[in-house]
Formats: C-alpha cells, structure tokens, sequence
C-alpha cells in the first residue's frame, strides 16, 4: 500500500526531481506532483514505514531555502476544522445605507 504525504511551504523554484530525491532517502517515491505557483504539492511512497520515516524526519526541516511541512494528504474534499474557504467561521453581513 502506498501512502500519499502533503509537502507544504515550498520553494516556487522546487522541481519535482528535486524533491523525489529528497524523499527518496527514507524509500520509494511512487509519484511527485507539485501545484505550480500554489507552494505545495503531494509525494505518494510505496511502503507506509518510508512515508511515516519521511514525515518524521523531513518536516519542518530546510528544503530550497524554506521550512517545510510534511503531513499525511487528506483525501480530496475533506475538510479542514476552522478552514474558512469552505464556509466555517463568521458569515459576512452587508449593511444597508440610508
């Protein structure tokens, strides 16, 4: 079973070479997909154990100049707690002018 990671807070220049070679330290890089101009993107590992290594030692380390963040990818859709884009938090209030 493979296990997707989140990678967070990269650098816009990180290629997605550089970034399965860094993964590729702690197992098998299945697949790496960076969202360009979005400052994230997904590492997928073969094995649970390299992607639990990975996280363990990878995040808030310095990668291309930055401190990244490595988590577990939640499934698409999933919600955050207290993620505002998706509606929790204080509504907007439009007042009238008189």
């Amino acid at each position: 079973m493979s296990l997707k990671l989140y990678v967070g807070n990269l650098n816009y220049r990180t290629t997605e070479d550089k970034l399965k070679d860094l993964f590729s330290q702690y197992g098998e890089v299945t697949s790496v997909n960076i969202l360009q101009g979005r400052g994230f993107g997904f590492v997928e590992m073969s094995t649970e154990e390299g992607a639990q290594e990975a996280k363990n030692n990878l995040n808030g380390t310095e990668f291309d100049g930055r401190k990244i963040i490595v988590n577990d990818a939640r499934p698409k859709g999933e919600k955050r707690s207290g993620d505002r884009r998706f509606g929790s938090g204080p509504q907007r209030r439009t007042f009238r002018k008189y």
